[in-house]
């Protein structure tokens, strides 16, 4: 019989970087006001959908934001923080030296390789940045290395939390980067079913 496992992806709250349309990548920002209230909410609904926190394994990106939603998600369901594995393949997809800008500067300085982006694989455009593919193997070899775990919660990143669920679906890459993302939403992969959650005042309150 297969196991039937589990996982709750969640993204990240807002960032200063998120506000002024900046790619983060591998650079990091910390978590603004509202990004700070984003994840509290994620963590409040997360912690009406699980049973026994003890049971449930955390895994998070080691870039500061993840990491900063870690330790509140933690804090509001009682997790252990010591507990969290923290792993390079959940971090976000590396753009490079395109790190930092918005996409109007990267744009003026690198017009000919945005000639042929759209607003969904423009990332994938860079230079010195990491490929489509790179990162589909790094988040599949994460995912078979969990195989095993039946009830897991992750905390990731805007574009690769999409990656991982376009993989967990078997979607190609076009139906992959158009998936939603959104600070207060997170998503529940079981079955080969993918389950959204929106964590906005009003919808559990």
């Amino acid at each position: 019989m297969d196991l039937k496992q589990t996982i709750y992806l969640l993204r990240h709250g807002e960032t200063e970087f998120n506000t002024e349309d900046r790619y983060q990548g591998e650079l990091d920002s910390p978590l603004t006001a509202n990004g700070i209230e984003q994840v509290e909410h994620n963590a409040r609904l997360l912690k009406m959908l699980i049973d026994k926190p003890g049971e449930w394994e955390l895994f998070s990106s080691p870039l500061g934001r993840a990491q900063q939603s870690t330790e509140i998600m933690c804090q509001v369901n009682g997790f252990d923080k010591g507990n969290v594995i923290t792993d390079d393949r959940l971090k976000e997809v590396s753009v490079g030296k395109w790190a930092g800008l918005t996409i109007k500067e990267i744009e003026k300085s690198w017009p000919e390789l945005m000639k042929n982006a759209n607003g969904y694989n423009w990332y994938f455009q860079s230079p010195d940045g990491e490929s489509y593919d790179s990162v589909v193997k790094r988040v599949s070899e994460w995912l078979h290395s969990i195989r095993h775990k039946e009830k897991v919660i992750v905390m990731s990143h805007g574009l690769t939390g999409r990656i991982i669920r376009g993989v967990y679906l078997g979607l190609p890459k076009e139906q992959s980067l158009v998936l939603e993302v959104a600070h207060n939403t997170f998503f529940k992969l079981s079955d080969r079913k993918i389950e959204r959650f929106c964590s906005e005042y009003d919808e559990f309150y």
